[in-house]
């Protein structure tokens, strides 16, 4: 709507985890580096978490993308499966045919000849399932058992989970401390940083095909990364808000009008957040000079 009056090419905060925006910001990039050597190394079980909203699927299709051609990956997007529900997932991934009154037995059989046949050939598989608080008790014990395939030198599957915190608090209860215990490499993706959601709005607008003068000033910026907590997803949501506004009303960039409306028209900004950084500074002062009057005070008692 507004791409062409901004001198766009193309949609610049789409909540789709389009990995052409891909930005090398510090916590999506740890994390990468943090998977890429697990994998890498062989490690059974890896795990990455973070608010909803952080990022976990673009840096899971990031990923996917960018493995050697030697890892064989299948992907689980909707891993709310039962057990045989995530087997016959995981064989279908892997390019097995098989009856359609195949029991499970049989079907985990074929599973571990076909994880043979590829380790033999060079390559290393590798599920990867988004999503991963979805799965059910079940089959967190029927992913820890696949784990279990491995020939003298590897695993024969390696797992990467992605997840919200609410993982994290599953995998506490005693019943998993066998699938805790195996995962090796973990990674919490934090949110963003000012400094980092300024360049990420920045870096989103450019790829979108912007040049010349900022559509967002420093003092915007500001307002969405406090607004937003810093979490990608809001600060699209509440950046394509603001444009919106801009755009209705045919001005030529953001104001701090559009980005305040915008803020008051999404329900998880907080507004609350971001009056109480503002006044943060004022605040700080009254506790600095009421502290040195208080010490004047004792002083005057002693």
């Amino acid at each position: 709507m507004y791409q062409k009056h901004f001198g766009l090419n193309q949609a610049p905060f789409s909540l789709t985890p389009n990995t052409g925006f891909f930005f090398g910001l510090s916590p999506h990039v740890e994390a990468l580096q943090v998977l890429q050597t697990a994998l890498q190394t062989g490690e059974g079980f890896i795990k990455v978490t973070g608010e909803v909203g952080t990022g976990k699927t673009l840096i899971c299709r990031k990923l996917i993308n960018e493995l050697p051609t030697k890892f064989h990956c299948a992907y689980l997007p909707n891993p709310y499966l039962t057990p045989a529900e995530l087997r016959w997932a995981v064989a279908s991934e892997l390019g097995l045919k098989y009856a359609s009154n195949i029991d499970q037995q049989q079907l985990t059989g074929l599973i571990q000849q076909q994880l043979l046949a590829l380790s033999a050939h060079g390559h290393a598989i590798v599920l990867v399932l988004d999503e991963a608080q979805a799965l059910p008790d079940d089959s967190l014990e029927a992913l820890r058992l696949f784990t279990n395939l491995e020939t003298e030198t590897r695993k024969l599957l390696q797992v990467v989970l992605f997840g919200q915190p609410e993982l994290d608090e599953r995998l506490k209860r005693q019943e998993f401390r066998q699938l805790r215990q195996r995962i090796t490499f973990s990674y919490n993706l934090r949110p963003l940083t000012w400094d980092e959601t300024d360049a990420y709005i920045r870096h989103r607008l450019a790829i979108a095909g912007r040049a010349g003068e900022p559509l967002f000033t420093s003092r915007e910026t500001r307002q969405i990364a406090y607004a937003s907590r810093g979490i990608p997803r809001l600060i699209n949501i509440l950046a394509h808000k603001a444009l919106l506004l801009s755009f209705g009303e045919g001005a030529t960039r953001v104001q701090t009008s559009h980005v305040k409306a915008a803020i008051q028209d999404t329900e998880d900004a907080s507004v609350r957040r971001l009056l109480s950084w503002k006044w943060l500074p004022f605040f700080s002062l009254i506790t600095v000079v009421f502290g040195l009057g208080l010490q004047h005070v004792l002083r005057s008692v002693v």
